[in-house]
């Protein structure tokens, strides 16, 4: 591997939106060859470290931010080996334990708890020691790809796992995953997964079985089905909560149309659809996220990086026409203003985007609905116009719904 000066592009001077690229190191003859993709990206919960599978097995761990001037002076960057297409990977959480066992303690053995996991092309999810780089155990049962990997918020040492072998697996990383409990429904591959932020539900979407179903994270069963009907054939890519979990947005394509669909995760009800023209009829739509705030929706597609103020017509960032995009996965950072993007020819590419300071009346929603389900909201002796607003019934029709006879 070379060393990561040479991984680091130079920061561009046009688009200005486009902050830094990064390229994997691999040899000439492995570029464009199957398993360079890099299929998943993501930011530690401190937002202190970046991962990216750059493609053939290779799992590259960066101190952030990505400064070369400071990189390698007490947080080196580490190269894991996983001899497997890493097709899913995710930082796992410090226990609370870690924080309240030593008040004094150094900073090295507060990073001392800070997971990876790393699900494989066999199935096999390996976890790792973030602040070691060193390989702990392995968690097997998986028939299929282990496509995306989510630890709950609650900072608990929990990991949801998906798989193209139908199920959602939960292991327990107390007992190294010896306790598991498995979750069936599916009829084909599991797309994506996510938790909510108060940790009560998952949702999962399957890519060819068109099903988008909720359970339930406290009790290991099924919830419902959200009812996705469409006049022609679609396929199903991923999902995301909201921060504050009142919002579901799942991104699906069938024929030449891209759509994103928003849900009340509490009632199954479809809020609203998001087509526009930067993502319609494109070939290829691949992962969505909402922002830590809440406020904007980021869509990746083959072609751009799309990211949506809700509500709002106007986006914030839209790349369509000044990068080859190409893209797989996105990750917003914990603090904003950046969302990362791997792409299919096994780059990264960090996108600035602008920081809105939210409303004082978004804030609060955001606190009440964290706690407080649909349901418990509609009981409240409340005007309909701010039970809307609660609720988010009244997203405005900005974005109007496909026609799929045409």
């Amino acid at each position: 591997m070379c060393s990561s000066e040479e991984k680091i592009g130079q920061r561009p001077t046009s688009p200005e939106q486009l902050l830094m690229e990064l390229r994997s190191a691999h040899a000439p003859s492995l570029h464009g060859r199957a398993g360079c993709e890099t299929w998943s990206v993501d930011f530690s919960p401190d937002g202190e470290w970046f991962a990216w599978s750059m493609g053939h097995g290779i799992v590259w761990l960066v101190a952030w931010p990505l400064d070369a001037d400071k990189k390698g002076r007490d947080r080196p960057d580490k190269t894991i080996t996983c001899g497997q297409t890493v097709w899913g990977l995710a930082f796992g959480p410090r226990p609370p334990s870690a924080a309240s066992s030593k008040a004094n303690a150094a900073p090295n053995e507060r990073l001392s708890s800070l997971l990876l996991a790393t699900g494989l092309d066999n199935g096999v999810i390996m976890i790792w020691s973030v602040a070691t780089g060193c390989h702990l155990y392995d968690l097997k049962g998986h028939d299929g790809i282990a496509r995306e990997l989510v630890f709950p918020p609650n900072g608990k040492l929990t990991l949801i796992s998906s798989s193209r072998d139908k199920t959602l697996r939960i292991w327990d990383l107390n007992h190294k995953g010896k306790k598991v409990h498995v979750l069936s429904g599916h009829k084909d591959w599991i797309s994506s997964c996510c938790v909510s932020p108060d940790c009560s539900m998952i949702a999962s979407v399957g890519r060819f079985d068109r099903m988008v179903c909720l359970w339930s994270l406290r009790s290991y069963t099924f919830i419902r089905t959200l009812s996705v009907f469409f006049k022609t054939f679609f396929l199903l890519v991923s999902c995301d909560f909201s921060p504050d979990g009142a919002l579901l947005a799942t991104a699906a394509f069938g024929g030449a149309s891209w759509w994103i669909d928003l849900w009340d995760p509490y009632t199954g009800e479809k809020l609203a659809s998001l087509v526009d023209d930067c993502i319609h009829g494109q070939n290829q739509i691949s992962a969505l996220q909402f922002s830590p705030d809440g406020l904007h929706l980021a869509v990746v597609t083959d072609r751009a990086v799309c990211v949506w103020e809700l509500g709002q017509e106007d986006m914030l960032l839209n790349t369509k026409g000044q990068h080859a995009t190409n893209g797989l996965c996105c990750r917003f950072h914990p603090q904003g203003g950046v969302v990362a993007m791997g792409t299919r020819d096994g780059h990264v590419r960090f996108w600035k985007v602008p920081l809105k300071v939210p409303s004082l009346v978004h804030l609060c929603r955001s606190a009440l609905r964290f706690s407080v389900s649909t349901q418990q909201v509609q009981a409240l002796p409340i005007p309909r116009r701010i039970l809307d607003f609660l609720t988010y019934r009244n997203i405005p029709n900005v974005f109007n719904e496909p026609t799929w006879d045409s």
